[in-house]
């Protein structure tokens, strides 16, 4: 009996997945692997509304493999020598999986490609499985990857997409392969109380609910920081139990200037992809370096705390930073807002910003934490460097009647706008009775000694 392994990695899903296609087209039986890889605990990527949202993932693609015949194998351990063991254990020949162009994926693969080999089997990598154009696939002429979004998003927008795929009917999986059990409910510890559930069946379900009530409206409505428009399906396109080939076919099938706002952010999505595969440094080295002398923990740690904890004055940025805490999940326009203010209006290395994202995000991909935060740092892909976004003019424009303010920030929720986006405002000891602390920093102040770092002008 010929049989293959299929490596489940970030694309846990049965609908539209090339490396199963090719698995069951090839082979009577295939085994559908998932390794908690112990080098992506040490990596720190593994945070605990992450794995709580992967308990999740790996419980529902069980279920669906179940009601095909199959069953999901579960093991623990170095992902090289599981998928190895596997192979062994049930006569395997080949190794299905998708690609994945970060630096950890690319050495991870490189070295169960040579093991696989050495055994006598051969890997398969499968692209366009967790992106929509793999990095590398267009480039232009005197550079390896595109440094700046609008001419790739031209390329991207141009590249034919490969046909989506059905799930299987049955999913045939030999006796011979063994797993550990499944976690039997969803982790508490460390993870955020409002954290959302994950899995296909729920990813699905919710992408059909924004094609019908939400995506007419995305190009209008996705920056309404009150409005809370957007799909929120990020965490699902990370931990692929949606195909991105699928949502920008089925967008575009939809038609409208809403379908094509939400098809270009996910253009963004693959831009950075294709950042971070060509210079994998970028994960936590200046793309662009200004040469700044950033504000540390040793040198700013009171302020740094106050924006972790959303004490800092500055409503929108607070709500933000206490909606993080609870969702794991920020809306797109206050991801860039509490960005700025870190690294603009309070001159913080953007890596202490990026890294407690990483912590609390169950959306935490390499790619676009890092880089969006290097373009909002002015170390990145950004064509206006210094740019600074103004935290109470914008949440004037993105929350106008400040209900997002009032729902994250409950010691303001009496207030009427704009004094909601304004508290200091208020006399000082009307301010004192909120429990609502003064502002960390002058705006004007803040802007001054960010352009003096920088060496610009007003």
């Amino acid at each position: 009996m010929h049989v293959s392994v299929v490596l489940f990695t970030a694309d846990l899903r049965l609908h539209d997945h090339p490396p199963l296609r090719a698995a069951l087209a090839s082979a009577d039986a295939v085994v559908p692997l998932f390794v908690r890889d112990r080098g992506v605990e040490a990596a720190g990527f593994a945070a605990p509304n992450r794995r709580a949202f992967l308990d999740d993932c790996l419980a529902d693609l069980d279920a669906g493999l179940r009601k095909r015949g199959g069953r999901l194998v579960v093991r623990s351990g170095d992902l090289v020598e599981e998928v190895c063991r596997v192979a062994t254990e049930t006569g395997a020949d080949s190794v299905h999986m998708a690609a994945d162009g970060s630096a950890f994926a690319t050495r991870r693969e490189r070295r169960l490609r040579t093991a696989l080999e050495r055994s006598g089997r051969w890997l398969v990598v499968h692209d366009a499985v967790t992106v929509v154009v793999p990095p590398g696939l267009v480039t232009p002429a005197a550079s390896d990857h595109y440094a700046v979004f609008t001419p790739y998003h031209r390329q991207w927008a141009r590249v034919p997409l490969r046909q989506v795929y059905g799930a299987p009917r049955t999913v045939p999986v030999p006796e011979e392969a063994r797993g550990e059990p499944l976690p039997a409910h969803r982790g508490t510890d460390g993870t955020s109380p409002g954290l959302p559930p994950g899995g296909e069946t729920r990813a699905r379900a919710a992408l059909t609910a924004y094609g019908r009530h939400g995506l007419d409206s995305y190009d209008t409505t996705h920056d309404d920081l009150s409005a809370d428009a957007t799909s929120r399906l990020s965490a699902h396109l990370h931990f692929g139990t949606l195909s991105p080939v699928e949502v920008v076919h089925r967008a575009r099938r939809h038609g409208g200037p809403g379908a094509e706002a939400f098809v270009r952010q996910l253009a963004w999505r693959d831009f950075h992809r294709q950042v971070l595969a060509a210079r994998p440094a970028a994960a936590h080295a200046d793309y662009r370096t200004r040469h700044d002398r950033w504000r540390t923990e040793d040198t700013a740690s009171g302020d740094i705390d106050a924006w972790r904890e959303g004490r800092t004055g500055y409503p929108v940025v607070d709500a933000a930073m206490r909606q993080l805490r609870h969702e794991g999940w920020m809306h797109n326009r206050a991801r860039l807002l509490t960005a700025s203010f870190l690294t603009k209006s309070l001159y913080v290395d953007w890596r202490i910003g990026a890294a407690h994202f990483l912590h609390w995000l169950v959306d935490g991909d390499l790619a676009n934490n890092q880089l969006n935060w290097q373009w909002m740092a002015g170390t990145g892909n950004d064509t206006r460097p210094n740019r600074v976004l103004n935290p109470v003019t914008q949440a004037r424009k993105y929350d106008p009647r400040g209900a997002y303010v009032r729902r994250w920030v409950p010691e303001l929720a009496e207030l009427e706008a704009p004094l909601v986006h304004v508290p200091w405002r208020l006399p000082e000891a009307d301010r004192a009775g909120l429990g609502y602390p003064a502002p960390v920093v002058d705006l004007a102040d803040g802007l001054g000694r960010f352009r003096r770092a920088r060496g610009t002008r007003p």
